[in-house]
């Protein structure tokens, strides 16, 4: 039987704009399963990322409550959420959001040093290990400045795990690169699931939502169906993406 590692229950998240309130997320109720890689999709505006942000704690919600690994984090002061993000979550973004003048071996190395798992030496020796993993060992001290897109979001994606997190929160990590690079970051979130990282990922493309096992779909700020999937195998990604497309085009994607 699964384990939940991440729920919302009744999540809502409101804004006054205007003096008028826009409801965003509507009493979501959401499990995020251990060693799943959950996938998020849903037309522009449904609230994908909101939730994403809503449930690692970046936004604050209105109604409702999030646990994670059994524990009510939504309620969490700003210090005890930030200690929590650092040492529990990871996070890629469409943008790397790299600092500019630290090489990429810097910019992992830091994250690694911020999350206080482990001593300076065993940060050093995985920051190594990791971008030889992601394929940027010969890019590691330049300059993300100086690297492709492709590479700088495979650096970001080692510098979100550097810490070991409980939980990868990836929000449209493929947005901003072309095919080619798609697919090499998708093979590297693939790779960190099937070697048991549990992921949730905001994605509007088709192929990379076909990378998780687990699909939700929300609508107007509301979970509105679900599919599962067995692991992902690149010989049936035609297939793969034939059932997904069938499912989506049944809820009017």
């Amino acid at each position: 039987m699964k384990h939940a590692i991440l729920q919302g229950k009744q999540v809502s998240r409101a804004f006054i704009q205007g003096g008028v309130r826009n409801t965003v997320l509507d009493r979501v109720d959401v499990e995020v399963y251990e060693k799943d890689f959950t996938i998020i999709m849903g037309s522009s505006g449904a609230g994908k990322s909101t939730l994403l942000y809503a449930l690692s704690g970046m936004d604050a919600i209105t109604e409702g409550s999030v646990w994670y690994k059994g524990k009510e984090i939504s309620h969490l002061k700003e210090k005890e959420m930030a200690k929590l993000r650092a040492e529990e979550f990871g996070f890629v973004f469409q943008q790397t959001h790299l600092v500019n003048n630290l090489t990429l071996r810097e910019n992992v190395a830091v994250a690694g040093y911020v999350s206080k798992k482990s001593g300076t030496d065993t940060i050093d020796e995985r920051t190594d290990k990791l971008l030889e993993q992601m394929g940027v060992k010969e890019a590691a001290d330049r300059l993300p400045s100086r690297v492709s897109g492709g590479e700088a979001q495979r650096a970001a994606i080692a510098r979100a795990v550097i810490g070991e997190p409980g939980l990868l929160f990836a929000d449209e990590p493929t947005g901003a690169l072309n095919k080619a690079h798609s697919a090499e970051v998708l093979n590297l979130l693939t790779a960190l699931n099937n070697a048991g990282q549990s992921i949730l990922m905001v994605t509007h493309d088709l192929r990379a939502a076909v990378r998780g096992n687990r699909i939700l779909y929300l609508e107007d700020g509301k979970v509105m169906d679900g599919l599962t999937l067995p692991p992902y195998a690149e010989a049936e990604e035609k297939e793969r993406e034939s059932r997904v497309s069938e499912w989506l085009s049944g809820l009017q994607w």
